[in-house]
């Protein structure tokens, strides 16, 4: 990946809502290959999407909460329902399976403590959870979506 696609990639993080000639003028190149580049870039799958970034607690959902699973089981078909039990809670906003000694960690982004354990509920729900244990943040002290380029 080239200087220019890498000068693309860090001002779209910072806000995708950035017209071709905006972009172009920033990085100085011409604004058809400036258009090229990002459609390359959206094409093999750099650029994954464009989005909004929106306040979680403007719209009420103020609790994060970690929650790390250790299982009983580590077939595939269990790893199966449970990728899609979890994968359809919409309130988990990442999903990931770990090396060490928690299995699998999950970010939940919550109204109150009932969600918790309605979602709780639903994770126990797939036999083979040895420990569910929650992590509630108190202070958020750093976020960013964007990756040093």
């Amino acid at each position: 990946m080239d200087v220019h696609s890498r000068k693309i990639l860090a001002l779209l993080q910072k806000d995708a809502s950035l017209s071709v000639d905006q972009i172009s003028d920033a990085i100085g190149l011409s604004r058809t290959p400036c258009w090229k580049r990002i459609k390359e870039l959206e094409d093999d799958g750099t650029i994954k999407a464009r989005v909004a970034l929106v306040d979680p607690k403007k719209i009420g959902l103020g609790i994060v909460v970690f929650v790390s699973i250790t299982t009983e089981s580590h077939d595939i078909e269990w790893l199966n329902k449970f990728t899609k039990t979890v994968s359809d809670i919409p309130e988990v906003i990442g999903f990931y399976r770990m090396a060490g000694e928690v299995d699998y960690l999950l970010k939940l982004a919550l109204r109150d403590i009932e969600d918790y354990d309605r979602i709780y509920k639903k994770i126990i729900s797939v036999s083979g959870c040895r420990t569910v244990s929650a992590h509630f943040a108190m202070e958020e002290l750093k976020f960013t979506t964007e990756y040093p380029i």
